[in-house]
C-alpha cells in the first residue's frame, strides 16, 4: 500500500507540473497568435534554405504537371510549343500554400518522429499532393512505371487531367489520400472520424477558405466537443486563407482580424495566425507555429493519460490560419493583368501557349524562377541534400496505412439470439429495431477490445430505438455536462450531433481508416447526406479499380421513422426517395433491404457487417408491429432476397390468377390485410404472395450482381399475372428496376406518391393508394380486365367486393375525422387464415 500511494502522489504531481505548463504553453502562444510577415525579398534563413528549395521542386513539378507534355520536363533546351499541352486543366491558386504546408509537415515529422496524414480540403490542389508523395518517393512504389528520373518526371506531367491520365483532384489514385476534396465541405469531418480511436494518429486537415463556406463544413468545427485526448487521435486544422475563390473574394478572408481569432476562439480553438508574401519570413513563422501546435498537442496527450478515459476534460486544441497570396510564386502579371494574389490564379493563370503563343516566354520564365538545375540533377533525380528532408518509409505521409487501410472484419454474434423465436404469424407485435439494439450491444460487447466499430446518428439513437446499446456503453461528449445528462462520458461508442453531415462525415473518415460503424437517421432527412454519398461511392469505386487500393468496411445505413409511421410529424417528414438516388450508383457497390419483421431485419444487418467495399441501406420500422417469420425462415427469406410466402398463397398445385407482391415492412403489412380479405371474400381465387427484401432482386442479372435470372423472375411472378405490388417507396423505382422484364407490364405498383400530412397511420397509407381496401380493389379490378383463368363466380363476385371496399375508405375517413385514430378493426386486425 504504502508504494501504491507514493505512486499516485507522483501521478498528482506530474498532472499538476503539466497544468501549470499549459498555462504557460497558452499564455505564450496568446502573445504569439498573429505573425505577420510583410517585408519582400528577406533571404531564407540558413535553417530554411534546404526547405525552400524543397518547396521549389514540389512548385515546379505542380506546374509541370498543368502546363507540360512528357518531351522537355528539366527546360533542357528552350520551350517549344510542342512541349506543352493544347488543353490545360487544374488549378494552381491553392496549390503553392498546400506545398508549403506540406514541406513543412515533413519537416516537423522528421524531428518529432509523427504519425501524421494529410488531409487537403481544398483537393483540388491534387498537383501539390502529386508533386509532394513523387519527391518522397512513394509515387514510384505504387507506380513504377513514374520512375524518379527525367523520363518518369515527364510521364508525370503529361497523365495528369490527361486521357488515360489521373484525375485533377486528390482522388483515390494518390497514395496518401482518403479524402479527394473534389467537393466542398468534408474535410474536417472526414478528419476527425479519421482519428477516432488512433490515438497515436495526427491528422493534418487543411481547409480552403472557400471550403469553409460551406454548411458542412462551417458546422464541423464543432467536432472538436467528441474528440477524447485520451483514446483518439488528434486534428490539426490548418485553416488556408489565400484570399479568393474562384471569381470572388473569400469570406473569412475579408473580416476584421479580431472577428478571425474570435471565431475560432468561439469555436474552442487557440488560433495562430500567420501571414504573408516573403518566404524567408513565412518559412521560419510558420515553423515556429506548426512547433508551438505541437508542443500544446503534446502536453494534452500527456496529461490526458492521468485521466480516466470516461472522465478527461475537453482540452482547447490547437489550429493554425495561414493567409498567404493565392497563386504563390506564379507570374505576378499576365497582358497586364495581376494573377498572384489574384482571383485570375485559381485554375490555370495564364491560358496555353498553343492557343496564345506570347505566353510560351512567360510559361518558361516562370518555370525557370524555380530554378530546376538546383533542384535536379541532370538525369532528373532530386538532389540527394533535398531528398534527405524525405521523413523515413514508415512516416511517409504518402505512405501512410491508415490511408489504405487493411480490413479487420468484425467480431459479431449469432443474430438469432436477438430474435422472436415464434411470431405466430403476425400475432407477436414488437418493434423491429428495438431488437436490433439488442444485436448491436453485443457488437460492442465483442468488439470493445478492439475498438473498431461505433454507431453514429443526428440525435436519433434513443429516438430509433437501439436504446439497448447504451446498456455498455455512452454517447461520447467532451462538452460541458450538467446535472440530469445520462448515458454520456467522455468516452462511447455512439456519435451523436444533430448534423446528418457530421455523423455521415465521422462515419466516412472511420470508414477509410478501417473502422466499422452504422449510421440511423429518420429516413426523411437522410437526403441531407445526397451528394456525400455520392461521393464516398465514387471513391469506392475508383478504389476498386486501383490494384493497390484495400477493400474498405461497407457504409451501413439504417433509416428509420419512415414515411410510413411519420403520421404524427406530418409532410415534412415523409419521403422515401433516398432509396431512388441509391440504385443510380454502381450496381456492384449498392444494395437495399427491406425487411418485413425483426427476424429479417437482424438478418440483413448481420449479413451487411459482414460485407466488404459495399453500400448497405437497410429501411425497418421502429414502432410495435406484426412479426411474420420464425428466425430460421428469415435466415432462408433473406438469403434468398425473396420469396413466395406460402403460408401466405394458395395458389400451390395451381396457376395463380393473381400476383400480390410488396417489400417493406408496413407495405407487408397491408398486403397480407389485403391477401386476407380476398381469401375471405373470394375463396376461389388462387393468390401467390411473394415478399421481396433485398431490392436488388428484381433486377436483370446483367443489371445487378443479386438480379434474379429471367427464368427465376418469371417463374415467381408469371409471365401473363397481374401482380399487385405494394412497395416502400417510390413506385416509378420497381418500375425502373423491372424494366425489361417478361411481364413487366402487368405490374401495377402501388407506394408513395408524395401524399401526406398529419393524420393516422393507416391513413397514410390510404392518401397513397398502398392501403389493403385500395389493393384488394386493384385486384378486383385486374379481374374484371385481366384474368382470364378466374372462375365466372369469382369474376362477378369481385366487383361486389370492390364496391365494399370503397364504402370502407368512407367509413375510415369519417371515423378518423371524427375520432382521430385508425378503426379498432385496422388496429386490432390479425392474420387469421389456416
Amino acid at each position: 500500500m504504502p508504494v501504491a500511494k507514493k505512486h499516485t502522489h507522483s501521478h498528482a504531481q506530474r498532472a499538476q507540473k503539466l497544468e501549470d505548463s499549459e498555462m504557460s504553453t497558452r499564455k505564450k502562444a496568446k502573445v504569439d497568435s498573429v505573425v505577420s510577415c510583410d517585408v519582400l525579398s528577406t533571404p531564407i534563413p540558413a535553417e530554411f534554405e534546404l526547405l525552400d528549395r524543397y518547396w521549389k521542386a514540389s512548385n515546379y513539378l505542380a506546374v509541370g504537371q498543368i502546363y507540360l507534355l512528357d518531351k522537355n520536363p528539366l527546360l533542357k533546351r528552350k520551350l517549344e510549343l510542342s512541349d506543352v499541352k493544347t488543353r490545360l486543366l487544374g488549378h494552381f491558386g491553392t496549390t503553392p500554400g498546400q506545398n508549403f504546408i506540406y514541406c513543412h509537415l515533413n519537416k516537423i515529422i522528421n524531428e518529432r518522429k509523427l504519425n501524421m496524414i494529410y488531409i487537403s480540403g481544398p483537393g483540388h490542389g491534387g498537383p501539390a499532393i502529386v508533386a509532394q508523395v513523387y519527391l518522397e518517393g512513394t509515387y514510384t512504389e505504387y507506380y513504377p512505371t513514374i520512375t524518379e528520373d527525367e523520363n518518369g518526371m515527364g510521364k508525370l506531367f503529361k497523365q495528369f487531367s490527361y486521357p488515360g491520365g489521373i484525375p485533377s483532384h486528390v482522388a483515390p489514385e494518390t497514395p496518401g489520400s482518403m479524402h479527394e476534396g473534389g467537393e466542398l465541405g468534408y474535410s474536417l469531418s472526414h478528419a476527425y472520424g479519421a482519428v477516432l480511436d488512433k490515438p497515436d494518429l495526427i491528422v493534418a486537415c487543411v481547409v480552403g477558405d472557400g471550403e469553409a463556406e460551406t454548411g458542412p463544413l462551417a458546422t464541423s468545427w464543432h467536432a472538436n466537443k467528441f474528440l477524447n485526448p485520451k483514446t483518439d487521435g488528434v486534428v490539426l486544422p490548418i485553416l488556408h486563407l489565400n484570399g479568393f475563390k474562384i471569381d470572388n473574394p473569400a469570406l473569412l478572408d475579408r473580416i476584421p482580424q479580431s472577428e478571425l481569432l474570435a471565431l475560432f476562439t468561439g469555436y474552442g480553438y487557440e488560433p495562430i495566425i500567420v501571414e504573408g508574401s516573403d518566404p524567408g519570413l513565412v518559412h521560419p513563422a510558420f515553423s515556429k507555429a506548426l512547433n508551438q501546435c505541437a508542443d500544446r498537442i503534446a502536453l494534452i496527450k500527456e496529461k490526458a493519460q492521468f485521466c480516466d478515459s470516461k472522465d478527461v476534460k475537453r482540452p482547447t486544441w490547437p489550429m493554425i490560419i495561414l493567409r498567404t497570396p493565392k497563386g504563390w510564386t506564379g507570374p505576378a502579371k499576365v497582358d497586364g493583368l495581376q494573377i498572384e494574389g489574384s482571383y485570375r490564379s485559381h485554375q490555370v493563370p495564364m491560358s496555353s501557349p498553343v492557343e496564345n503563343p506570347s505566353h510560351l516566354t512567360n510559361l518558361e520564365a516562370w518555370l525557370q524562377s524555380y530554378e530546376p538545375d538546383k533542384l535536379f540533377d541532370k538525369d532528373g533525380k532530386l538532389l540527394p541534400e533535398l531528398k534527405a528532408l524525405v521523413p523515413p518509409k514508415e512516416l511517409r505521409m504518402g505512405n501512410n496505412p491508415y490511408t489504405n487501410p487493411i480490413l479487420k472484419p468484425l467480431n459479431l454474434p449469432d443474430f438469432g439470439v436477438f430474435g422472436i423465436v415464434d411470431p405466430k404469424r403476425g400475432h407477436v407485435m414488437a418493434s423491429d429495431t428495438t431488437h436490433l439494439g439488442y444485436f448491436l450491444k453485443e457488437i460492442m460487447v465483442m468488439n470493445e477490445k478492439t475498438r473498431n466499430f461505433r454507431l453514429f446518428g443526428p440525435d436519433e439513437t434513443k429516438s430509433n430505438r437501439l436504446g439497448a446499446v447504451f446498456d455498455v456503453t455512452t454517447k461520447q461528449f467532451l462538452g460541458e455536462r450538467r446535472d440530469g445528462d445520462d448515458r454520456m462520458s467522455s468516452d462511447g461508442r455512439v456519435m451523436e450531433m444533430l448534423s446528418e453531415h457530421q455523423c455521415e462525415g465521422w462515419l466516412e473518415g472511420y470508414l477509410l481508416t478501417g473502422g466499422h460503424g452504422l449510421l440511423n437517421s429518420y429516413e426523411a432527412f437522410i437526403h441531407i447526406i445526397t451528394s456525400m454519398f455520392n461521393q464516398h461511392t465514387k471513391w469506392m469505386k475508383m478504389c476498386r479499380d486501383i490494384s493497390w487500393r484495400n477493400k474498405l468496411p461497407s457504409l451501413n445505413i439504417l433509416l428509420s421513422s419512415h414515411v410510413w409511421r411519420q403520421d404524427h410529424n406530418g409532410f415534412t417528414h415523409q419521403d422515401p426517395g433516398f432509396l431512388g438516388h441509391v440504385v443510380s450508383k454502381k450496381p456492384d457497390i449498392i444494395r437495399i433491404y427491406l425487411p418485413p419483421d425483426a427476424n429479417c431485419l437482424l438478418s440483413v444487418m448481420h449479413h451487411s457487417f459482414k460485407t466488404i467495399h459495399k453500400v448497405n441501406v437497410v429501411v425497418a420500422g421502429k414502432h410495435p408491429a406484426p412479426q411474420w417469420l420464425t428466425i430460421d425462415e428469415a435466415r432462408s427469406h433473406c438469403a434468398a432476397g425473396l420469396g413466395i410466402w406460402e403460408w401466405a398463397s394458395n395458389d400451390r398445385g395451381h396457376e395463380p390468377d393473381i400476383v400480390m407482391a410488396c417489400a417493406g415492412d408496413v407495405p407487408t403489412l397491408e398486403a397480407l390485410a389485403a391477401t386476407s380479405i380476398l381469401r375471405k371474400k373470394l375463396p376461389n381465387l388462387k393468390i401467390r404472395f411473394v415478399n421481396i427484401v433485398n431490392l436488388m432482386k428484381l433486377c436483370g442479372q446483367a443489371k445487378h450482381p443479386h438480379g434474379l435470372s429471367d427464368q427465376s423472375f418469371d417463374s415467381i411472378f408469371t409471365l401473363d399475372k397481374p401482380v399487385i405490388f405494394a412497395f416502400h417507396g417510390v413506385p416509378h423505382l420497381v418500375e425502373k428496376l423491372i424494366f425489361g422484364r417478361h411481364g413487366s407490364n402487368n405490374f401495377i405498383v402501388r407506394g408513395y406518391n408524395e401524399e401526406g400530412t398529419i393524420s393516422t397511420a393507416f391513413d397514410m397509407t390510404v392518401m397513397n393508394n398502398i392501403d389493403r381496401f385500395h389493393l384488394v380493389i386493384d385486384v378486383c379490378l385486374s379481374i374484371e380486365k385481366q384474368c382470364k383463368t378466374v372462375k365466372e363466380k369469382t369474376r362477378w363476385s369481385a366487383v361486389y367486393v370492390k364496391q365494399e371496399m370503397e364504402q370502407m375508405l368512407i367509413k375510415h375517413k369519417k371515423f378518423i375525422n371524427e375520432f382521430g385514430v385508425d378503426m379498432d378493426e385496422i388496429t386490432s386486425w390479425k392474420w387469421d387464415i389456416e
